[in-house]
C-alpha cells in the first residue's frame, strides 16, 4: 500500500500545502476570532529569532525601543486626510466600555503614525532634540477579509519605526539606512531571502508618506511577498500634530518624518520561500535550534554520547538539543524534526555508536552521511555555514529563472501567471498599473538598471517588476 503523504506536494495545491506546514509543524493555530491566530511555541521561537536580529540591526541604527497604547482616539486618524482615507476599511472601533457609550470611539492600533505623533509634539522642542528615533515592538489590528494565517490576519505581531528629522535630506537617508541595514541585511543574511529592494509606485504607497520603500520576496510558487516597508513621511504628520522644532537660527520648523516596519508576515516568507514537500527548512543562522541531537534506541552508553555531543556543540556555539525520547518511534521524531526544519540531526544508535560513528542528517540538502564521532562538531559547523549559503543561492536562482524580461503590459501579466516580469516604467505607467490590477498584478517596485533604488519615481529608464502578489 503507498504510503500517504505528511503534506500536500507544492506541485499539486501550494496554499494548501501552506495550510499544512502551518499545522504539521505546530507553527500556528486559528484564534476563536476571525483572523486571528495563536502562535505555538514552534512559530514563536521563529519570531524571537526574527525580533532579536531585527531589533539588534534597529539599534545599530541609533533607535531606541519604546512602548505606545493600542488604543488611539478616533480623532487622531482624521487629522491627515490620506492616512485615515488608507485604513478605515480595515479599523476596529471600540464605541462602548465599561457598560456605557463612550464620548469618543476609540480605533484599535492599525498602526501608530498619528498617536505617536501626539507625543512627539510634546518631546520635539529644539533642533537639539534630533533626529528622535523611536521603535515600538506591539501588535495591531487592521479586519482582514481575506485572512490567511501570517500571511494576513486581523491581529499581528511587528516592529514599527517612527523618526523626527531636522532635514529632508537626513529623514531620506535614514529611512534608506533602515531598508538595506536592518532589513535588507537580516533578510539576506540571516532569512537567505534574496530580496529586491526598490520604490513603490503612487498608488502603492503607504497611506500618508511621501515615498515607500520596499524589499519584495519571491515565494516557491512564483508569487511576491512584501516582507517590510521604510516609509519617507515629509512633513504631513509633522503639520497635522504641529511637531515643531525651534531651529538653530531661532525660526520655528516642522520636523521631516519616517516610519517602517516588519511583521510576523516574515514567518509565512520564510515558509514559501525556503520550504519543500516535507516541510520547513529553517536557514541555519535563523534556527532556535540548529543541530537536534537524537538517541536513536537504548543501548549502552548511548544516551552518555548524545549528551556529550550536545556539549561539545554548544561549546562550539552551536545551538544545540538533545531528543532522548526513546519511548516514541524514532521515525515519528525525525519526520517531526523535518516538518519544523530542523538544519541538522545527529543521530545517535547503539550500532554506529560501537564503530565510532553517528549518522550526519542534513535537512537542507537532504543528505546522510556516518561521521566518525570526534568530527561531529567540525562537520557540523561547516555545515551550517554551507547549508545557510545553498538556501540563498536555491532561492536567488529560482528568482532569476522565474523573472521574465517583457516590452508590454500583456507580456508582463502573462508572465505574472508564474513569476515575475521586468518592463520598462515607461512602457506601462499609471494607466497601464491600473490595467494590470484588474487582472490582481501588481507593479511590486521600481528599480533603476542596474538595480539601485531610484530617488524620484519620474527618473528615465526605470524597471517596474510586476507580479501577482499575497
Amino acid at each position: 500500500m503507498a504510503k500517504t503523504p505528511v503534506l500536500t506536494p507544492q506541485a499539486e495545491d501550494f496554499p494548501r500545502w501552506y495550510q499544512d506546514v502551518i499545522s504539521k509543524a505546530e507553527l500556528a493555530d486559528n484564534g476563536p476570532v476571525r483572523g486571528t491566530m495563536v502562535i505555538r511555541p514552534t512559530g514563536y521561537a521563529l519570531w524571537e529569532r526574527m525580533q532579536r536580529e531585527v531589533d539588534d540591526r534597529i539599534k545599530a541604527t541609533g533607535a531606541e525601543n519604546a512602548y505606545v497604547p493600542l488604543f488611539i482616539p478616533e480623532s487622531y486618524l482624521h487629522k491627515e486626510a490620506q492616512h485615515v482615507e488608507g485604513f478605515s476599511p480595515e479599523l476596529a472601533v471600540v464605541t462602548h466600555a465599561g457598560g456605557k457609550k463612550l464620548e469618543e470611539p476609540v480605533v484599535v492600533r492599525p498602526t501608530s503614525e498619528t498617536i505617536i505623533n501626539s507625543f512627539f509634539a510634546k518631546w520635539v522642542q529644539s533642533y537639539r532634540d534630533l533626529p528622535m528615533l523611536v521603535n515600538n515592538w506591539s501588535n495591531v489590528v487592521r479586519w482582514e477579509l481575506r485572512p490567511r494565517v501570517f500571511l494576513r490576519t486581523t491581529e499581528f505581531l511587528w516592529q514599527e519605526g517612527h523618526t523626527c528629522h531636522a532635514t529632508e535630506d537626513d529623514a531620506r537617508d535614514y529611512a534608506r539606512r533602515i531598508l538595506h541595514e536592518v532589513y535588507e541585511d537580516f533578510m539576506v543574511s540571516v532569512l537567505a531571502l534574496p530580496v529586491l529592494v526598490g520604490r513603490k509606485t503612487a498608488r502603492e504607497r503607504f497611506a500618508g508618506a511621501t515615498n515607500t520603500l520596499t524589499c519584495e520576496g519571491m515565494m516557491r510558487d512564483g508569487k511576491a511577498l512584501q516582507m517590510g516597508t521604510s516609509h519617507e513621511l515629509g512633513q504631513n504628520f509633522a503639520k497635522a500634530f504641529g511637531v515643531q522644532f525651534s531651529a538653530a537660527d531661532g525660526g520655528r520648523e516642522f520636523a521631516w518624518q519616517t516610519s517602517w516596519g516588519v511583521s510576523t508576515r516574515m514567518v509565512g516568507g520564510l515558509i514559501m520561500g525556503h520550504g519543500d514537500d516535507n516541510g520547513l527548512r529553517v536557514p541555519p543562522r535563523l534556527a532556535s535550534v540548529q543541530a537536534l541531537v537524537m538517541v536513536v534506541k537504548d543501548g549502552e552508553g548511548v544516551g552518555e554520547a548524545a549528551h556529550k555531543l550536545a556539549a561539545e556543540l554548544g561549546a562550539a556555539g552551536v545551538r544545540v538539543a538533545v531528543d532522548d525520547r526513546t519511548d516514541t518511534p524514532f521515525g515519528r521524531r525525525a519526520v517531526d524534526a523535518e516538518l519544523k526544519g530542523i538544519p541538522i540531526r545527529i543521530e545517535v544508535g547503539p550500532r554506529d555508536l560501537a564503530e565510532g560513528n553517528v549518522n550526519l542528517a542534513r535537512r537542507i540538502p537532504g543528505t546522510k552521511t556516518p561521521t566518525a564521532i570526534g568530527a561531529v562538531a567540525t562537520a557540523v559547523t561547516a555545515a551550517l555555514t554551507e547549508d545557510q549559503k545553498a538556501l540563498h543561492d536555491e532561492a536567488l536562482a529560482r528568482r532569476e529563472q522565474g523573472t521574465a524580461e517583457v516590452a508590454s503590459i500583456g507580456e508582463a501579466a502573462e508572465a505574472a501567471a508564474t513569476g515575475w516580469a521586468r518592463i520598462p516604467w515607461s512602457a506601462v505607467g499609471p494607466d497601464g498599473e491600473a490595467k494590470l490590477a484588474e487582472q490582481a498584478v501588481t507593479v511590486r517596485c521600481l528599480l533603476r538598471a542596474d538595480g539601485s533604488v531610484p530617488e524620484s519615481g519620474d527618473e528615465d529608464g526605470l524597471v517596474a517588476i510586476v507580479g501577482r502578489s499575497y
